[in-house]
């Protein structure tokens, strides 16, 4: 779909996808464990997904369009979650 709205919509319109990983909201607890499991060694954040959006959003981005972003703190690559 992102390719296909950036195909339609563009010039006029840049269209991108964040596929965002396990991210901390702040509604629990994590464990020390919970964080090393991941590549990045960390949970993601909400300003994690923030700061793309931002320079997505920006100016700075403005060649970048039809594209997925996977902000996962390298957990697609490593494709095993544990409990």
């Amino acid at each position: 779909m992102t390719h296909a709205l950036a195909i339609s919509l563009g010039p006029a319109i840049r269209v991108n996808c964040i596929s965002p990983g396990w991210i901390n909201v702040g509604h629990e607890q994590l464990s020390a464990a919970h964080h090393a499991q991941h590549p990045a060694s960390r949970v993601g954040t909400v300003e994690d997904i923030a700061s793309l959006a931002a320079y997505l959003l920006s100016a700075d981005a403005g060649f970048i369009t039809g594209s997925e972003f996977v902000v996962d703190g390298g957990m697609t690559r490593k494709m095993i979650y544990s409990a």
